[in-house]
């Protein structure tokens, strides 16, 4: 009865900490063709995943909050354009991030680029300063409401 509930509780746990994660996508090919299809935003996220603080934070804070999961699943397409210092890559994510970065020119870290599902740039956002995940969304939303209405 104790493994029972045990394996159960486990289950529980995996799920909660599985639950508040997006599906972000690293092809942005793939994502545009998702994006018109499904008439979503795209949300483009330059990040140093690995090193840098800022990036990390939003991750944490935003990209990881239930809010801006739930949003995102009925909003978004999201696409990581990652440059990571220890974690790998190969080098054909790696040209394609870069050229990603020289075309929507993100130099600094973290960027994040929404587009509409037509690919005109909607918002460009460099830094992070704490904004909650709640504010964030709200941004988001925003943007939203201002593409349906032309």
């Amino acid at each position: 009865m104790k493994k029972l509930l045990l394996s159960l509780l486990l289950c529980w746990v995996a799920l909660q900490v599985g639950a508040a994660e997006a599906d972000w996508l690293t092809d942005f090919s793939k994502a545009q063709s998702k994006a018109q299809a499904d008439k979503k935003m795209i949300l483009l996220e330059f990040t140093g995943s690995d090193w840098c603080p800022p990036c990390k934070a939003l991750h944490k804070n935003v990209f990881t909050s239930d809010e801006f999961v739930k949003f995102a699943k009925d909003n978004l397409v999201l696409v990581l354009v990652d440059f990571p210092q220890t974690k790998k890559q190969t080098e054909e994510q790696k040209k394609a991030n870069e050229e990603l970065a020289k075309k929507f020119g993100a130099e600094g870290f973290p960027t994040v680029i929404v587009l509409s599902s037509e690919g005109t740039q909607l918002n460009k956002q460099v830094g992070y300063d704490n904004e909650s995940a709640k504010d964030f969304v709200k941004k988001l939303q925003a943007l939203k409401d201002k593409e349906k209405g032309k």
